[in-house]
């Protein structure tokens, strides 16, 4: 059998060479857009960066891509948006081969296990994600609003005010983060200490091109510090940025307060679509999705 050849795409050279992988959209980014429609380098006015669309290739024909994405910004790519084989360990000597480890959350429709072509697709790709070094770290429910959802109407219970001091938000955060459910802050956690879960989440908010005066620290009536919340704007869309209640004050159904306010403040910017997750472990902050009228579009199994 010829060797395989490990290669990212060369200055200049047309994605079409990428997209020409045989993939039948069961899984992965596929699920959202065809690769021909999405996968363009910057040259051709897309998004991709030649150098982070890697291919193994066996007599010149792929049989492996991988594709990174970073935002305009970035020095090194945030995700492994795309990848996909026809051959699995084709697929895990790519990944070694790109020197290239951001963390890969694979999109899967909902449900993906009960579907018996979804979950084989989706578990080869695990399985050669996690040959390839990565390891699993948690799933995902993902979600989409839209106006046919509906604006859902506000509590009142709280107050909402903008607050200007990074350091008083990062305070903020660490108490949110003191006894949290997310997987991505426990590991922040785990690895680095409390602080560094806390300075990941204001990176991210920070990272987010949407102007920083949507954020909103949320009060009761008499004054008492309840939760933070962050309507955002990725590089591509509206985005449920962070909810967060401070311990003291969970139990109460702040989560969905804090939600329809980000809401309504995307809405209000004009968002016709609001993307949304939250880990399937964490049962509280689902319920306060479905309560505002989110609905489940993806499932995501995130690998670190």
């Amino acid at each position: 059998m010829t060797d395989l050849v490990f290669r990212c795409l060369a200055e200049g050279e047309s994605s079409t060479l990428f997209t020409s992988l045989p993939d039948p959209g069961l899984v992965g980014r596929a699920l959202l857009d065809p690769p021909h429609n999405v996968v363009r380098t910057l040259a051709e006015g897309g998004e991709y960066r030649p150098e982070w669309l890697w291919m193994a290739l066996r007599d010149g024909e792929v049989v492996a891509r991988a594709g990174y994405w970073g935002g305009p910004d970035d020095t090194k790519p945030v995700a492994l948006d795309w990848f996909d084989f026809t051959d699995p360990e084709a697929g895990t000597a790519l990944l070694r081969a790109s020197g290239l480890r951001p963390e890969y959350e694979l999109i899967l429709p909902p449900g993906w296990r009960s579907d018996p072509l979804a979950r084989a697709a989706g578990g080869a790709r695990i399985s050669a994600a996690v040959e390839a070094g990565y390891e699993p770290l948690v799933e995902r429910f993902r979600y989409t609003w839209t106006p046919e959802c509906g604006i859902p109407d506000a509590p009142g219970r709280l107050v909402f005010r903008p607050e200007p001091d990074d350091d008083v938000v990062l305070d903020i955060l660490r108490r949110i983060h003191s006894t949290t459910l997310d997987a991505h802050a426990l590991r922040a956690i785990a690895q680095d200490g409390p602080d560094a879960a806390a300075r990941q989440e204001l990176e991210f908010l920070n990272w987010c091109p949407s102007p920083r005066e949507w954020w909103r620290m949320a009060y009761t009536p008499a004054g008492e510090l309840v939760g933070f919340q962050a309507p955002a704007h990725n590089p591509s869309s509206p985005v449920v940025g962070l909810i967060g209640v401070v311990p003291e004050q969970r139990g109460h159904g702040y989560a969905y307060d804090l939600l329809v306010e980000c809401t309504r403040q995307l809405a209000a910017e004009g968002a016709e679509r609001i993307h949304a997750a939250t880990d399937t472990g964490n049962v509280p902050m689902a319920k306060a999705f479905a309560r505002a009228g989110y609905p489940v579009t993806q499932h995501r199994y995130c690998l670190a």
